[in-house]
């Protein structure tokens, strides 16, 4: 087959133009959507609620029952998203929602007695107002950041007095406030914005209330200090 110039020509202009395509950015999705000043959305998150627990040297000393914390339940949390931007990086965030869990106190004894004691499942239900401040840097469709902030936590389900009906010997304050930090990933899709989330949330006060069941003190009496500690994996539509 014979190979004319032409046809040199027009192989060169197919290569090149190949060549210039493949080089061409790949499309950014909404690159708008970064500099509106205000955007809402809501979230979806599973939670691990543990605690951390100093026990109460006088009370091992003298009884040698030792608290310690179970292992973790999952639990579920929801919650709004008001998102404000204040420069390129920056972004003040407010989360109202709502979330549901369980935390588990292990009491081990290397005294022989006749008494047993079992765990203590408490359950939480807390209303929360979280203000982080998150910090991310946009490269073509994902945007990896970190945050950091504070969340005031209620737990409505607290009990403010003991129920006999229920064996749970241990009495939780209901307002607390958390400091928070985590990391995330924002997935900016062709019509909307998804971000995957985890961040760790430790309570700042003691949450025990230190008032002992009359019937059997001795779990309130071996702890010395009681704070919360959450894990929260969350999903961000926006």
């Amino acid at each position: 087959m014979k190979i004319t110039h032409r046809n040199t020509a027009v192989t060169v202009l197919l290569m090149l133009a190949a060549a210039l395509s493949a080089q061409q950015p790949a499309n950014i999705n909404d690159p708008w959507e970064d500099e509106k000043f205000f955007n809402m959305g809501y979230s979806l998150g599973l939670n691990a609620m543990t605690f951390r627990i100093d026990p109460s040297e006088q009370f091992i000393a003298y009884d040698s029952l030792y608290p310690s914390k179970g292992n973790p339940y999952p639990g579920i949390s929801i919650h709004l998203i008001a998102n404000f931007r204040l420069n390129q990086f920056f972004d003040i965030r407010l989360l109202p929602g709502i979330s549901f869990g369980q935390r588990v106190i292990d009491f081990g004894s290397d005294r022989v007695t006749d008494t047993v004691y079992g765990p203590q499942k408490i359950e939480s239900s807390f209303i929360e107002l979280p203000i982080q401040l998150k910090y991310g840097w946009r490269m073509r469709n994902i945007k990896p950041y970190v945050i950091g902030g504070v969340n005031y936590r209620y737990d409505f389900y607290a009990q403010e007095k003991y129920r006999l009906e229920r064996p749970v010997y241990l009495r939780l304050n209901r307002p607390d406030l958390y400091w928070e930090v985590g990391t995330g990933m924002d997935f900016n899709l062709t019509h909307i914005k998804l971000s995957i989330e985890l961040k760790m949330s430790n309570g700042i006060a003691d949450v025990l209330a230190h008032d002992p069941h009359p019937d059997y003190p001795e779990y309130c009496n071996s702890i010395d200090k009681l704070k919360s500690r959450i894990w929260v994996l969350s999903f961000h539509f926006q």
